[in-house]
């Protein structure tokens, strides 16, 4: 919040420099010098027992540089799968904090041994461990390490380091590491997030990419935000072809990456160093790779894809029916409608205020919305009110579930006032969450949880006391101003590290505006190692509590996130303002949440604060309608902004959204896709067109799945938008008359008045849409279609798409479970006849629905007429009667000539078919007219 989430973080962001210098125990970095130490030395490799290798490190020469070194280290190696590659490197003798194994489950190094500098095996003579696709190298003094592609030499990653470079070896300390990789100068990088990038996706040598879980809002550049995801993507162009690989450094703790272009340097606070290699070559296989590793994206319910309306300053339950209903009147579809914190009972968690919401009256509106198929979610902020009459909290007190600090409950402030923070890493405590969770569906059936705050947030610093004799907060002014006695905590060397983050962009202590980071979790964790895990670690135990409820698929949005968090969880880009850049950046963070394994992420559409101009609105929904999670959202204290208010924008939201209803079937496979490989929704152009460099830093345009690609305006006062098209045949969803024919990829200028954005489909691509309509269950009933694309003018050429269908209720989304279907679609055009025809994997699931196409359009022939036949299930249907037949010249906006040859390019629709989509079916014609 100011999602009700931040006022505070938009304030915060023009306060902070004047905050810090109140702030004690900020000391500069600048004066360290570069290289610290002169690295380590390998003194022993060998065989571990269950495969892998396990060398020890000791260190070179001791310095006190932000601590002593740790004298001995452990090597771990390991090929986990043919194109995955696993470095560990720990203290040899102590355990060191990692992220917990039972909230990312992962393979267990082998166990650290005692015998340091004894009797040890000879060390492999080899410098070499090779794996299916990746071969690991190193150098034994000074110790470094390279990991090199097998098929080309190519090498992806050089901890070594020389005189001339301006970093240097291996550092590892208690509170501080330090390792670098050498990068060739053309390397494309992407990831290191969670922040907002003014430079577009591509990362930007020498911008600052520190990671550590904030409470600063979207608005500030260049920040660390409010997700940690140490991963990046580097792709290369080699003589024309790429080759695509990840590097994962597994670590919570506070890190700064520094990125110089030719040279990439982590510097961590704690944990360890475990790094994972993935070996890609493709983009795409570098995030299934991933995915298969973190954790495979969540399956979403089908009404998450519809479009979703939020607000925080819905006072009392008649605003939210009046919106409810405003949408209706429009015509524009809507599915989810959301409270903000304006449903609570003096903002506490799991309540219901009873005189703005009261229960009978909430439930009768929930019993109207839930029968045309619309859904309702509220948010819930982690912090739960210290209040002795407040149920939720007595139980939390008696489980004892909260972080500690010196042995009590860990205080803070958020909007009740005085909070403590339920400790997600104890069992009992997800236990207790999840009958909190129970309770309050029986009091109000939510269709799913926004769980926000979870860096975590916190409106005041240090140890708190609750002040005697006065009210906190006191009822008047804004709820994010700090009224506890709080006193800064910087007497232990975890809230006082030696190496400072560039935390906010100004190095403010990593306990700032959050809980101490000498605070303590279960089992003695330290609240400054486990710090990035918080949201993380409660999305899991809100995705069990939601799954236990009714069986159902859960949904939830979460505003903190980790590496694997979109096992679990949606996001959205947390508070942005209502600008034209915001309105460009928003790309930008959303496809990067793509390469995390979090598909499902969109920006609040029109922007969170302030107002956004009226064009500006009509862009956005233009844009915002083609995000995989597709909600406005607005902040208090802004003036009314949703999709009805001005007429321009409605009649933008009904263009925009009623694509997106169509294209349903299509999203909802992609969804498929994504929880199966990983596949991200909204994807970069170079995902389908890796060998184009243009594509490589384009972040003004997207892909959704390999096929559909959008191009919206991004700047004010524009009526048209410069777009790049990769080579091929490219036609207007809006009007697929529209081809595009691009020889080589080149820009183009397009059309785009105020109420158009740019939809276009490839060639070669079989799309499934259907009628749409108000709703996503109304849209889900109504008959299909398929675009069939093939090259213009073809007189050969194949096109494929495919279909899943399920019951979206269901927690698991699977073929085989009896209440699902696929559809593989194919085409082809050869020899003057088109085919096409479908193979069906589960039919029954799409029978017993009743599902059928009505209508299928193929474009990009050079003909059309001639016999047409129908097959189902391989019988010929003889009555083809009610079948029609149409063709439409193309227009050309962009068109290919060869020799002067002008070839014709039709559209052919065959309407007034029925075919079942359950059943497999072929249908093909004759090209007699010549167009």
């Amino acid at each position: 919040m100011l999602s009700s989430s931040s006022l505070p973080s938009l304030f915060l962001s023009f306060l902070l420099p004047n905050l810090i210098l109140c702030v004690s125990g900020v000391k500069s970095n600048s004066t360290i010098p570069t290289k610290i130490g002169q690295g380590y030395r390998l003194i022993s490799i060998e065989e571990a027992p269950d495969g892998g290798l396990v060398g020890h490190l000791q260190v070179k020469q001791k310095n006190n540089i932000y601590g002593p070194d740790i004298p001995h280290l452990q090597l771990f190696v390991k090929h986990e799968t043919q194109d995955r590659l696993r470095v560990h490197i720990t203290d040899a003798e102590k355990q060191r904090w990692e992220v917990p194994y039972n909230l990312l489950p992962r393979e267990q190094p082998p166990q650290l041994k005692q015998s340091i500098g004894r009797s040890r095996k000879n060390p492999i003579a080899a410098s070499e461990y090779s794996g299916s696709e990746l071969i690991f190298s190193y150098t034994a003094d000074p110790f470094g390490f390279a990991v090199r592609r097998k098929s080309n030499g190519q090498t992806l990653f050089n901890t070594s380091s020389e005189k001339s470079d301006p970093y240097g070896d291996l550092v590892f300390k208690d509170q501080y590491l330090e390792i670098s990789t050498r990068l060739p100068k053309d390397a494309s990088l992407y990831g290191l997030g969670e922040n907002t990038q003014p430079h577009g996706i591509k990362l930007y040598p020498n911008d600052p990419y520190t990671l550590y879980t904030t409470d600063v809002s979207a608005i500030n550049l260049n920040t660390d935000l409010y997700g940690s995801h140490p991963v990046y993507m580097d792709l290369r162009n080699v003589g024309g072809a790429a080759f695509a690989h990840a590097v994962l450094l597994l670590n919570s703790n506070g890190m700064d990456v520094f990125y110089k272009g030719s040279s990439l340097t982590y510097k961590v606070i704690g944990g360890v160093l475990d790094f994972y290699f993935f070996a890609g070559p493709t983009p795409l296989g570098v995030v299934d790779q991933y995915t298969a590793f973190v954790g495979r994206p969540a399956p979403m319910p089908y009404w998450a894809l519809g479009f979703h309306q939020c607000r925080w300053g819905y006072h009392n339950l008649s605003v939210v029916e009046d919106v409810v209903e405003n949408y209706r009147k429009a015509q524009i579809p809507l599915d989810v409608i959301w409270n903000d914190d304006d449903h609570m009972d003096g903002h506490k968690d799991f309540t219901l205020n009873p005189i703005s919401y009261p229960r009978p009256k909430l439930l009768a509106f929930l019993d109207k919305i839930h029968s045309l198929g619309m859904k309702y979610i509220v948010i819930n902020d982690p912090g739960i009110g210290v209040n002795a009459s407040y149920g939720v909290y007595q139980r939390a007190m008696a489980k004892d579930v909260f972080i500690k600090y010196e042995g009590e409950p860990f205080l803070a402030q958020v909007w009740p006032g005085a909070v403590h923070f339920p400790d997600f890493l104890n069992p009992k405590t997800v236990e207790w969450w999840g009958d909190e969770i129970r309770r309050f569906h029986q009091l109000v059936p939510i269709d799913g949880l926004w769980i926000d705050m979870n860096e975590a947030s916190n409106f005041c610093y240090g140890k708190c006391t609750i002040p005697k004799g006065k009210q906190c907060p006191s009822g008047t002014g804004p709820g994010w101003i700090c009224c506890l006695d709080c006193k800064n905590v910087t007497n232990t060397r975890w809230d006082d590290p030696p190496y400072k983050i560039n935390a906010s962009g100004t190095q403010v202590p990593i306990g700032y505006k959050t809980i101490a980071t000498s605070a303590v979790h279960y089992n003695g964790v330290l609240e400054y190692d486990a710090h990035s895990l918080y949201g993380f670690s409660e999305s899991i135990a809100t995705h069990k509590a939601l799954q236990g409820l009714e069986g159902k698929r859960p949904f939830i949005l979460s505003r903190s996130t980790y590496v694997g968090s979109g096992k679990y969880v949606a996001h959205w880009t947390g508070d942005n303002q209502g600008t034209w850049n915001d309105l460009k950046y928003s790309i930008s963070t959303m496809l990067n949440f793509g390469i995390f394994g979090v598909p499902m992420v969109g920006s609040d559409i029109c922007g969170f604060y302030p107002q956004p101009t009226e064009e500006l609105c009509n862009r956005w929904i233009e844009l915002g309608a083609f995000y995989p999670f597709s909600r406005d959202h607005a902040n208090y204290y802004s003036p009314r902004q949703e999709l009805y208010v001005w007429e321009s924008v409605a009649n933008s939201a009904r263009n925009a959204l009623g694509m997106r209803y169509k294209l349903l079937p299509y999203l909802y496979t992609l969804n498929y896709e994504a929880h199966i490989s990983g596949a991200p929704m909204a994807r970069p152009l170079f995902f389908s067109f890796p060998n184009l460099t243009e594509c490589y830093g384009l972040s003004t345009q997207f892909l959704l799945g390999s096929s559909v690609m959008v191009s919206p305006v991004l700047e004010e006062g524009k009526s048209e938008v410069k777009a790049f098209f990769p080579p091929g045949t490219w036609y207007s969803l809006f009007d697929m008359t529209q081809t595009i024919v691009a020889k080589e990829g080149h820009y183009l200028t397009l059309d785009a008045p105020l109420h158009v954005v740019n939809v276009h489909v490839y060639q070669n691509t079989i799309l499934p849409m259907q009628r749409g309509g108000m709703t996503s269950k109304e849209a889900r009933m109504t008959p299909f279609s398929l675009v069939v694309t093939f090259p213009a003018g073809a007189s050969g050429g194949e096109a494929k798409g495919k279909l899943f269908l399920d019951n979206d209720e269901l927690p698991d989304m699977r073929l085989g479970n009896g209440y699902s279907t696929y559809i593989d679609f194919y085409a082809t055009v050869s020899q003057k006849t088109v085919k096409v025809w479908s193979e069906v994997q589960e039919g029954k699931f799409a029978i017993q629905k009743g599902w059928t196409i009505e209508k299928v359009t193929v474009l990009g022939l050079d003909g059309i007429g001639g016999a047409f036949s129908l097959e189902i299930d391989g019988n010929p249907v003889a009555d083809v009667s009610n079948i029609e037949f149409s063709a439409t010249k193309q227009k050309y906006l962009e068109r290919l000539e060869e020799g002067g040859d002008k070839r014709t390019s039709m559209m052919v629709e065959v309407k007034g078919l029925n075919l079942p989509v359950g059943k497999n079916f072929a249908m093909s014609w004759k090209m007699g007219i010549k167009g």
